[in-house]
């Protein structure tokens, strides 16, 4: 599969400082921005930058970004799902994860995440993809939120759904371990029928033997 990346971007005015938001980013543009030192909710932040600069590296990784002036301060990411779990376990060329999506406690409540998901859905090659999310609420920053896991999970299927991406039910056992865990996707609208099929067959691995 040919995985065709169109740059797009938009400028959003916040409070805090008007951003620009744009990809998916070139890693030469990428090894050039800084690294806000509060994208911490993965790993430490250099290793974070390194990460994304390896993602975008990738046929298939894309990384979009949120900037004030030269720094990136948020950021969402789409690559094939982690060997290790069942999503890769089909094959399927056009299924991509967005694996991680993050933004500076400074830069939150303005729609920043909002704003990365849709200049995601700008690329028109977008249309070929079944893109999903498996959220965890181990990931989620409920202390500096203040929120619990209930209210936090209603926040991030709100801005998911400015991705286009919806709940889908699952017996993922990940998945399944905590109800407050979802997974969301995005179907593609030139995805076919069969690769339809071959998603759910990935969701309900064991509705067999029930």
């Amino acid at each position: 599969m040919e995985h065709v990346k169109t740059y797009n971007a938009l400028e959003l005015k916040h409070r805090n400082g008007d951003l620009i938001i744009e990809g998916p980013i070139r890693t030469s543009d990428l090894e050039n921005y800084s690294f806000h030192e509060g994208l911490v909710a993965f790993r430490a932040p250099a290793q974070q930058h390194k990460a994304l600069i390896g993602i975008s590296k990738l046929p298939e990784g894309r990384i979009i970004v949120a900037r004030y002036q030269d720094q990136i301060v948020g950021y969402v990411t789409y690559l094939y799902p982690d060997p290790l779990e069942r999503w890769s376990e089909g094959n399927m060329e056009n299924l991509i994860e967005l694996g991680a999506i993050e933004v500076i406690a400074k830069y939150r409540g303005g729609g920043v995440g909002k704003a990365l998901l849709e200049v995601s859905m700008m690329d028109e090659a977008m249309e070929d993809y079944i893109v999903i999310t498996t959220e965890y609420y181990w990931h989620w920053d409920l202390k500096e939120t203040k929120l619990n896991v209930w209210e936090y999970r209603k926040v991030m299927e709100k801005m998911m759904q400015h991705g286009g991406l919806e709940y889908y039910a699952t017996d993922d056992p990940e998945i399944c371990s905590h109800p407050a865990n979802c997974l969301m996707a995005r179907i593609g609208k030139r995805i076919e029928q069969e690769d339809v099929q071959r998603f759910d067959s990935l969701r309900f691995k064991n509705r067999f033997l029930y």
